[in-house]
C-alpha cells in the first residue's frame, strides 16, 4: 500500500457542544452527510461565492471536528473561524504537530477501526485511499505518486489546481463530489452558490487532461483556436488536470479544432463522479 507523508497540511480543531451547529451555519458542507469514518472536502467562501479558504473535513470525536488544511493557509482560517465563533459553546485551535499522510488501496496493515484514520471520499470508495492522523504506516511512496492518483480521479487542491480567493466551487466539482450542501440551509456565499447551481451557470469546470506528450508546466494556458479557454493544475508526465470554459471546449470539439497546452494537443475527459458532458457546454449539472 502506498503511502506518501504531507507535511505541508496542519489540523484546525472545532470541539464543544455548538461545534457542529457553527460549521454547519459556516462552510459549504452538509455535515448532516458527514460519516464517522469518512473525510469530505468542504471550504470557507467569501460572501461572493469564491473559495477563501478549503479542506478536508472529518469527525473526531462526539461534538469534535479536524479540519485537514494547507499549513500556509492554517493560522487565517483559525483566525476567520474565530470571527464566526461570537458565543458558541465551541473551541477551536490549530494543530501544527500531527502527522498526516495518505495510503491507498486495500491493505489489510490499515485498522478498519482506527479513529486516526478515515476514508477520503473524494475517491471511489473501491480504491480505499485512506487518511491517516497522527500515526500511519512506513512511507513507501512519494508525492508524484499522490499527484498522479488525484490526476486519474479529478480530484483538485488548491495552491496546484486554483488559487484561493478565485474560484468558485462549482469551478472545481464541489457540486458534484458533495463539497457543498445543495440543500442545507445558509452559510457563507450560500446565495451565490446556489443561483450558480441552479441557472447552470458554471462555465469553468475541472478536467482531466492527456497530452500527446509531455505536458508543460503547471499554470500554463490552454488555448482553442488561438483563444485562451483555461490552464494546466497538476501535471505529471503527459497526464494532468485543468481548468477550462468547457462552453469554448465545446464549441472546439464540435468545430473539430484541437485544444492545445504549449502546442501540445490535449484530450480532455470529465471524471467519473461529475455529470456533465463536455461536448455540449456547461448546462445544468445534476447534484452530486
Amino acid at each position: 500500500m502506498p503511502t506518501v507523508k504531507l507535511s505541508d497540511r496542519a489540523i484546525l480543531r472545532a470541539t464543544g457542544p455548538d461545534a457542529e451547529a457553527l460549521l454547519q451555519n459556516v462552510i459549504t458542507i452538509d455535515l448532516a452527510t458527514l460519516g464517522e469514518r469518512e473525510a469530505r472536502p468542504g471550504a470557507l467562501l467569501t460572501p461572493q461565492g469564491k473559495i477563501l479558504f478549503d479542506f478536508l473535513i472529518s469527525r473526531a470525536g462526539p461534538d469534535s471536528f479536524r479540519l485537514d488544511c494547507r499549513r500556509d493557509i492554517a493560522p487565517d482560517l483559525l483566525k476567520r473561524m474565530m470571527l464566526y465563533r461570537l458565543r458558541a459553546k465551541a473551541e477551536l485551535s490549530l494543530d501544527n504537530e500531527s502527522l498526516i499522510s495518505t495510503s491507498w488501496e486495500s491493505d489489510s496493515s490499515v485498522s478498519q477501526t482506527d479513529s486516526t484514520s478515515v476514508f477520503d471520499r473524494r475517491f471511489p470508495e473501491t480504491l480505499q485511499v485512506i487518511r491517516n492522523y497522527g500515526t500511519s504506516p512506513a512511507e513507501s511512496g512519494d508525492a508524484s505518486a499522490w499527484d498522479l492518483l488525484r490526476i486519474e480521479h479529478g480530484v483538485p487542491e488548491s495552491g496546484q489546481d486554483y488559487q484561493l480567493g478565485d474560484a468558485f466551487p462549482h469551478e472545481i466539482l464541489f457540486d458534484q463530489n458533495g463539497g457543498v450542501g445543495l440543500k442545507k440551509g445558509c452559510y457563507v456565499g450560500q446565495e451565490v452558490v446556489s443561483r450558480m447551481h441552479h441557472r447552470g451557470t458554471a462555465r469553468r469546470r475541472l478536467v482531466i487532461v492527456h497530452g500527446e506528450s509531455t505536458l508543460p508546466p503547471p499554470s500554463a494556458e490552454v488555448t482553442a483556436d488561438g483563444r485562451v479557454i483555461g490552464a494546466l493544475g497538476t501535471v505529471a508526465g503527459s497526464e494532468g488536470l485543468a481548468i477550462l470554459r468547457i462552453d469554448r471546449a465545446a464549441e472546439a470539439a464540435q468545430s473539430g479544432l484541437p485544444i492545445l497546452a504549449g502546442g501540445v494537443p490535449l484530450t480532455l475527459r470529465v471524471p467519473n463522479y461529475a455529470k456533465f458532458n463536455i461536448s455540449t457546454g456547461p448546462g445544468e449539472a445534476e447534484t452530486a
